[in-house]
C-alpha cells in the first residue's frame, strides 16, 4: 500500500475499494492498476472511515452489503462530511433488485455496477466519473479560492450545490444543519427575495447566531442555475481581517476600519476612546507599513482587503 504522505503529490488517481470479499478486492484491485490508477483497499466499512481520516480519494468503489458498517451506511457519513462532498462513490453489489439501486443513489452514490464486475465497464465509469468529479471541483474550488463561499439555487431557492467554504459557514451559522439538507428557511426566504430583485451585487442580510451572513448575486448560468455568495460576518471579523493581512497592530486595524467607513480622526476618536493625536500617529504608522500617504490611499486598500 502507498505512503499516506505520498499520495497528496500523486499525478495517477487514488481509488478506495472498499469490499468483504478477498476474491472480488483482488479482481478490481487488479484491473485499477493496471489501468495505472493507485489502489488502497478496506475490508469492511469501519476500516474504510479510518483509512479516509489518513487520506482523501479521488474516487471509491463500495461495495453494499458488507457486515458491521455496510457501505449506505458509510457512504451517507462522508456525504454528511465536507471533506468528502466531492469525492464520487460507485457502489459495487450482487443485488440486483431496483430498490437496492435507488437505495445507493440515495446515500450519495454516482453509479451502481452489478457483480460480476466487467473489467472494461469498470474502468470506463471510473474514468468518466473522474473527469465529472475534477471537472466539478476545479469551479468550486475557483469560487472558493476567490473568498467567495458559494452556493447554487434555483429560482425557488432549493440548494442544488454548494462549496466547502458555503458548508463552513452554513453549519456555523445554522447549528444542526447538515450538508444533504436544504437552505435553512430563513436564508432560503432571503434568497428568494434577493433573486426577485435580480440586481448583480446587491446584497441582503440575515441575522444569524452571533452576527449576519451577506448574501449577494453573483450571477446566473446558462442552466439557470443561480449563484449566491454567503458572506458570514461576525463582531471584530473585519478587524482581524485587516490585522492579519496588512500586518497591523489590533489597534492600527481599528483605526483603519472606520477609517474606510469615511469617519474623521475625531469620529474615530469618539468610537474607540482614544485621543484625536493618537488616531493620528496610528495613521502615519499605517501609512509606513502599507506604503502609501494619506488616508483615502488606506481606506481603498483596506475595502479591497475586506472584499478579497
Amino acid at each position: 500500500m502507498p505512503n499516506y504522505d505520498q499520495l497528496t503529490e500523486r499525478a495517477q488517481p487514488c481509488v478506495l475499494v472498499v469490499d468483504d470479499m478477498p476474491q472480488s478486492l483482488h479482481f478490481v484491485t487488479a484491473a485499477l492498476e493496471e489501468a495505472g490508477m493507485t489502489v488502497l483497499i478496506a475490508r469492511d466499512g469501519f476500516a474504510a472511515l479510518d483509512l479516509l481520516k489518513k487520506v482523501v480519494p479521488n474516487i471509491i468503489m463500495m461495495d453494499g452489503l458488507m457486515p458491521g458498517l455496510d457501505g449506505f451506511e458509510v457512504t451517507r457519513r462522508l456525504r454528511a462530511d465536507p471533506t468528502f462532498t466531492h469525492v464520487p462513490v460507485i457502489f459495487m453489489t450482487g443485488l440486483t433488485g431496483t430498490e437496492h439501486v435507488v437505495q445507493g443513489l440515495k446515500a450519495g452514490g454516482v453509479d451502481y455496477i452489478r457483480k460480476p464486475v466487467d473489467v472494461n465497464e469498470l474502468v470506463a465509469r471510473v474514468h468518466v466519473h473522474l473527469h465529472n468529479a475534477r471537472t466539478g471541483q476545479a469551479v468550486t474550488q475557483a469560487l472558493d479560492f476567490g473568498h467567495r463561499p458559494t452556493v447554487g439555487v434555483d429560482n425557488q431557492g432549493i440548494l442544488l450545490w454548494h462549496t466547502p467554504q458555503s458548508a463552513v459557514v452554513l453549519t456555523s451559522a445554522f447549528p444542526g444543519w447538515a450538508i444533504n439538507q436544504p437552505l435553512p428557511e430563513p436564508l432560503r426566504a432571503v434568497i428568494i427575495n434577493l433573486l426577485q430583485q435580480r440586481s448583480l451585487a446587491m446584497r441582503q442580510t440575515i441575522e444569524v447566531a452571533g452576527g449576519v451572513i451577506e448574501c449577494v448575486l453573483m450571477g446566473t448560468m446558462d442552466d439557470s442555475i443561480n449563484a449566491i455568495s454567503l458572506l458570514l460576518k461576525r463582531p471584530g471579523d473585519e478587524e482581524r481581517l485587516l490585522e492579519t493581512r496588512l500586518g497591523l497592530t489590533v489597534r492600527e486595524a481599528q483605526v483603519l476600519l472606520w477609517i474606510s467607513k469615511g469617519k474623521s480622526n475625531r469620529d474615530v476618536s469618539i468610537i474607540l476612546n482614544i485621543s484625536p493625536r493618537t488616531v493620528n500617529k496610528h495613521l502615519e504608522q499605517i501609512f509606513v507599513k502599507l506604503g502609501i500617504e494619506n488616508r483615502t490611499s488606506a481606506a481603498a486598500i483596506a475595502m479591497a482587503t475586506m472584499t478579497k
